[in-house]
């Protein structure tokens, strides 16, 4: 089981400014950072970032790029919310809304690496969702410690974190925008959904997974 942190205090949520910025800025900060869920006894359940992805309204894989619907309505809402949407008519994705509202533009969270558990159970969007049981219930949430659903900052040990330490490439599963590098993912993990041919699979183990207070 993810390591529970019983003191909110010590993992505090990024702020709105934060995603008020576009996408393909956004989406490489986020490398590092945690997604946290407080648990229904008080303990919080976190994983490290490792892969994400960035789309915007002018992006033509982008579920904004060609209408605005009740099922989009969030990717043009304001910053620093969730945008969760079903891939497939059976998995969960789970974004966070960027830049500014009345322009689709967001991240994809495809993949962390929880502390204690299995390398790979979150290694991809939907499996992602599943083990933070993220639903359309929780679209268009703020991404808050008041909501028990947030993005907070690197811990220590990953602030140092730069471009050498991420690898930005093509992103996954989509037939349009392929030729836009706009997938980032942290090198020495190994919870990458999917790696850069070429890129072998790192042998140490995960690092990126101590507690956030380190």
């Amino acid at each position: 089981m993810g390591q529970g942190i019983p003191q909110p205090a010590l993992l505090p949520a990024l702020p709105q400014s934060f995603f008020a910025r576009p996408a393909e800025l956004v989406a490489p900060d986020l490398i590092g950072c945690l997604l946290v869920k407080r648990q229904e006894g008080g303990e919080l359940l976190w994983g490290v970032l490792v892969e994400t992805e960035a789309y915007a309204q002018d992006d033509p894989a982008c579920h904004g790029h060609r209408r605005r619907s009740p099922s989009n309505e969030t990717l043009f809402g304001e910053p620093g919310r969730f945008y969760v949407y079903v891939s497939y008519g059976i998995h969960h994705c789970v974004n966070v809304v960027t830049h500014r509202v009345e322009w689709a533009n967001g991240v994809l969270l495809r993949a962390a690496a929880l502390p204690g558990e299995p390398e790979r159970l979150a290694a991809g969007p939907a499996l992602l969702a599943r083990r933070f049981a993220i639903d359309r219930g929780d679209d268009g949430r703020p991404a808050d410690p008041a909501q028990g659903l947030w993005l907070a900052p690197r811990p220590a040990h990953l602030a140092g974190l730069g471009p050498a330490d991420l690898v930005q490439t093509s992103r996954v599963g989509i037939s349009l925008g392929q030729e836009l590098p706009w997938r980032w993912y942290l090198r020495a993990s190994r919870s990458v959904s999917r790696r850069v041919r070429g890129d072998r699979q790192p042998a140490a183990p995960e690092a990126a997974c101590r507690s956030p207070s380190h």
